[in-house]
C-alpha cells in the first residue's frame, strides 16, 4: 500500500477518548504529522508526504466503531459524496483529504447556507439507503461545502438502527429561524450554547419551533450574549 512507510509512525499515535461525547484527544503527536481534527471516536491526522491523504486514528476503546466505518466505506464505494477510503488496518483508516468549510463554519463565518445544500443533503441520504444504510448523526459539523458541491465526512453510524432526527431538525431549525439570523452569523459561544441545550433535552419533548423560540432573542444585532 502506499502509505507503508508512514504506517509506523501513525502507529505511534495514541488517541484517548473522553467521557461524555467529548473529543479525543492525543498523547503525542510526531513533528511530521499534522492534526487536521478531532471527533468523540478518533483523531485525524495528514503526513506532510501525502497532502492529499488523512489518516483516522480510532481510540483503543472505539476500535468497533473503526470496523463499522471500514465496512459503510465499503458499502458507499463509487458515490462521490464521501470521501475514497483506500484501506483499513486494526488501528485507522486511510481516507482522502476533502477540503471544504463545515456548515458549522459557514454559521461562524457568515457563509449562507442556500437551499440547494438542504435539497443536496436529501438526495445524499436517498442514495445511502438505497445501499441498504441508515443515514444518521448528520450534522453541522460533518457537512462540507467544496464550491457548490456537498460531501458527508462521517458515516459510523450508517450501520446503527433507529433514526437519531438530528438532520430533520435541522432542516426545520433551518427552515423556521435561519432567515432571522443577521449577515447569517452567529458567534461560537451562542452556537454551543443551543448545541448543548438541544442535546440536553428529553426525548426531544419540545419542539423544534418551541425550543428555537428560546434564542430568537439571542440572534438579533447586539444580542449576543450566552449563558456563563
Amino acid at each position: 500500500m502506499f502509505w507503508n512507510s508512514i504506517q509506523p509512525l501513525v502507529n505511534q499515535v495514541k488517541v484517548i477518548s473522553a467521557p461524555g461525547n467529548k473529543p479525543v484527544s492525543l498523547s503525542e503527536l510526531p513533528k511530521e504529522l499534522e492534526l487536521v481534527g478531532t471527533g468523540t471516536d478518533a483523531a485525524v491526522l495528514r503526513h506532510v508526504s501525502l497532502p492529499d491523504v488523512v489518516f483516522k486514528v480510532f481510540a483503543e476503546e472505539r476500535k468497533k466503531v473503526l470496523q463499522d466505518e471500514w465496512q459503510v466505506y465499503r458499502c458507499l464505494k463509487g458515490l462521490p459524496f464521501f470521501p475514497v477510503c483506500y484501506g483499513c488496518t486494526d488501528h485507522f483508516l486511510v481516507l482522502s483529504y476533502e477540503p471544504g468549510i463545515t456548515l458549522y463554519d459557514c454559521l461562524v463565518q457568515g457563509v449562507p447556507i442556500t437551499e440547494e445544500v438542504v435539497n443536496q443533503v436529501e438526495q445524499i441520504r436517498k442514495e445511502v439507503r438505497n445501499r441498504g444504510l441508515n443515514p444518521r448523526d448528520i450534522h453541522l459539523k460533518n457537512i462540507i461545502l467544496q464550491e457548490d458541491r456537498v460531501k458527508l465526512l462521517d458515516v459510523s453510524e450508517y450501520m446503527k438502527p433507529g433514526d437519531d432526527h438530528r438532520w430533520d431538525d435541522l432542516v426545520q431549525a433551518y427552515r423556521l429561524f435561519y432567515s432571522m439570523i443577521p449577515r447569517k452569523k452567529l458567534p461560537v459561544q451562542l452556537i454551543e450554547q443551543i448545541k448543548e441545550a438541544y442535546m440536553d433535552r428529553e426525548g426531544g419533548s419540545s419542539s423544534i419551533f418551541e425550543f428555537g423560540r428560546r434564542f430568537i432573542h439571542l440572534i438579533k444585532p447586539g444580542n449576543h450574549k450566552v449563558n456563563p
